[in-house]
C-alpha cells in the first residue's frame, strides 16, 4: 500500500506542474542572482526528487508512465519544428562546423572522461554519460529523450543534472569572458579580416512569424506531437534490437527526432509557440524524473563523476579551438558555438549579446540545431562509454 501523501495521478501532476511554474514565477519576479548559478532546472528536478524520497510524494504512478510513453516524445516533435538549416549555414557560415568541431569534442570526450573516472563510479553510470550528452550537444530536451531511451536509472539522471549544472557555472563565465581575448585569439586562428566585417554587418534575417497565437495552434502542435507518437510506438516495435544501446525505446526517440526534423522543413515550421509548448512540457518531464529517482546513492558517485565532467568539459574545449584554427574562425563564433552545445538555448543569446548583439539571431539558430543532431550524438556517446564499461 503506497504510503505517500500525494499518491492520486491529478495530485501528482499538479505537483510536478506546480513545481515547475513556481520556480519560474520566481525566477521572473524576484530577479535573485541565485538563479544565474543555479538555475530553475536543478529546483524543478530536486524539490520533487525530494518530496518523493521523503513519501511526501508517491514514486509509482500512471502519470510518470503517460508522461514517459507519451508526452516526451510529443514534446521532441515540438521542440524540433523551428530547427532551421539552411539559415543557420548562411547566417554563421564556418561558424556552424565549429561547433560540429565541438559536438565531436562531447562525444569524444564521454568515454575519456570515463576511461579515467568510470572504475570509481556504478556499474550503469555509462548511461548518465550518455544523458549528459544529450545535453551538452543539445539541450535539456534531448537529455530528457536520451534519459528514457536508455533507460537511465533516477539517480543516472540525477548526476547528469548536476554535473551540467556545476560545469556550467564555471563553462558560461569562460565562454563569457573569451570576447577579452579576441585580438590575440583571431591571430591565433588567422581569421581573416572579411570574417570580422561579415559579423559586423550580420543582421537578423530569421523569419520568425510574430503571428498572433490563436488556439487553433495548439491543436496543430498536438495532434503533430500525437499522431508521430503514435507512428514512432508502431514503428519502433519493428524494428531490430541491438541492446543494451539500440532498444525499441531508443529507436523510438531516432524515429521521433527524424520525423521531427522532416517537419521542420514543411510549412509546420512557422505554426507559432511551439517552442514555448515545447520547453513546458520538457520541464514538467524533468520534474518527472526527479520525483521518480532514488537519492540513496547518488552521493557516493557525485565526486568522481563531476571530476570526469570537468575532463568531458576540457576536451570539447579543446575540440572548439581545434575547429576554429582549422577553419580560420573568430572567437565570438566559436565561443557561441561551444555555449549552443554546452548551455543550448538558453545560454547561447546571452553568450552572443556578450560578444556582438547582432549574433543572436544566429546564436538562437544554432543552438536549435544542437536539438537537431542532440540525439543522434548523445546515443553514440553513450555507446562508446558503454564499450569501455565492460
Amino acid at each position: 500500500m503506497d504510503e505517500s501523501y500525494i499518491s492520486s495521478p491529478v495530485g501528482v501532476l499538479t505537483v510536478l506542474c506546480g513545481v515547475g511554474a513556481f520556480f519560474f514565477f520566481l525566477e521572473e519576479r524576484t530577479r535573485w542572482k541565485l538563479f544565474n548559478y543555479f538555475p530553475p532546472l536543478i529546483f524543478i528536478y530536486a524539490v520533487p526528487a525530494i518530496m518523493s524520497n521523503t513519501s511526501v510524494l508517491t514514486k509509482t504512478s500512471a502519470v510518470y508512465g503517460w508522461l514517459s510513453s507519451t508526452v516526451l516524445p510529443m514534446f521532441l516533435i515540438i521542440m524540433l519544428l523551428k530547427v532551421d538549416v539552411a539559415s543557420t549555414l548562411k547566417m554563421m557560415g564556418r561558424g556552424i562546423f565549429v561547433m560540429l568541431f565541438g559536438t565531436a569534442g562531447v562525444v569524444l570526450g564521454a568515454p575519456i572522461a570515463f576511461l579515467l573516472v568510470g572504475n570509481k563510479l556504478p556499474e550503469d553510470t555509462w548511461k548518465a554519460f550518455g544523458s549528459l550528452a544529450g545535453s551538452w550537444i543539445g539541450g535539456t530536451g534531448n537529455m530528457a529523450a536520451v534519459t528514457e531511451g536508455l533507460e537511465t536509472s533516477g539517480q543516472g539522471f540525477g548526476l547528469a543534472v548536476l554535473g551540467d549544472n556545476l560545469v556550467y557555472m564555471v563553462w558560461l563565465p569562460i565562454m563569457l569572458g573569451s570576447k577579452n581575448f579576441a585580438k590575440a585569439f583571431n591571430r591565433f586562428t588567422r581569421v581573416d579580416k572579411k570574417r570580422i566585417q561579415m559579423l559586423e554587418r550580420a543582421q537578423a534575417e530569421t523569419q520568425d512569424l510574430h503571428e498572433r497565437v490563436k488556439m487553433r495552434h495548439f491543436l496543430y502542435l498536438l495532434v503533430l506531437g500525437l499522431a508521430c507518437t503514435w507512428a514512432a510506438e508502431f514503428l519502433s516495435a519493428k524494428m531490430p534490437e541491438i541492446k543494451p544501446i539500440l532498444t525499441a525505446s531508443t529507436w523510438k526517440i531516432l524515429l521521433i527526432t527524424t520525423m521531427g526534423l522532416l517537419l521542420s522543413l514543411t510549412p509546420a515550421r512557422h505554426i507559432p509557440a511551439s517552442h514555448e509548448l515545447a520547453m513546458a512540457l520538457v520541464y514538467i518531464f524533468v520534474a518527472n524524473m526527479g520525483a521518480k529517482a532514488d537519492l540513496s546513492g547518488l552521493t557516493g558517485s557525485a565526486g568522481w563523476f563531476i571530476l570526469g565532467c570537468y575532463i568531458w568539459i576540457a576536451v570539447h574545449g579543446a575540440f572548439c579551438v581545434l575547429g576554429a584554427y582549422l577553419l580560420r574562425v573568430d572567437v565570438h563564433s566559436t565561443a557561441i558555438a561551444s555555449a549552443a552545445n554546452i548551455g543550448g538555448a538558453a545560454s547561447a543569446p546571452v553568450v552572443a549579446s556578450s560578444h556582438n548583439e547582432k549574433l543572436v539571431p544566429a546564436s538562437i539558430l544554432m543552438a536549435l540545431m544542437g536539438y537537431a543532431i542532440g540525439n543522434y550524438g548523445a546515443f553514440l556517446a553513450a555507446w562508446l562509454c558503454y564499450l569501455l564499461s565492460g
